[in-house]
């Protein structure tokens, strides 16, 4: 795997870094893949140029994930977290979590709730079927982003292009 240097040399610099709670699934495609948008959003994690926020939940997930998957990843996953400043919250609780099942599927719930109890600035996650649904939408005053998005709207970069 590359290393995460910070590809964006020419960015400002913005502090305080943006607070930003990662999902499992940009974890996974941020490892897996050499480039793109969820392998930016872990390098400006890694230089500290945001600062991200997770749960035990998405770290057991993505540690799962990764070992059934990709088991060949799971010592550059462990490298990377240790190189992260990341800031680990608690799990939701039941009842927090109880308290959104309404707006999204039970399997997303604990991740979404983890998101909102953080504290964060913002979400970022591939799953737009559940994270960016109607429900969701109205009911979370949380932004929630593809990792592509996050770039555009807070560094003006689109890896698109």
């Amino acid at each position: 795997m590359a290393d995460f240097s910070p590809p964006f040399a020419e960015a400002p610099a913005h502090p305080p870094a943006l607070r930003v709670f990662l999902d499992t699934s940009v974890i996974i495609a941020g490892m897996v893949s050499a480039r793109g948008a969820a392998r930016e959003v872990l390098r400006l994690g890694e230089a500290g140029v945001i600062q991200v926020y997770l749960s035990e939940q998405v770290l057991t997930e993505a540690d799962r994930v990764l070992s059934a998957k990709i088991p060949t990843l799971i010592a550059e996953f462990h490298k990377f977290l240790r190189n992260l400043d990341s800031v680990l919250v608690d799990d939701p609780t039941r009842a927090e979590v109880v308290s959104i099942e309404g707006w999204i599927n039970a399997d997303d719930a604990p991740i979404l709730a983890a998101a909102i109890k953080s504290r964060a600035d913002c979400l970022v996650t591939w799953d737009l079927k559940h994270f960016q649904s109607r429900k969701v939408t109205e009911n979370v005053q949380l932004p929630i982003f593809t990792p592509g998005e996050f770039l555009e709207n807070y560094f003006g970069k689109d890896l698109d292009r």
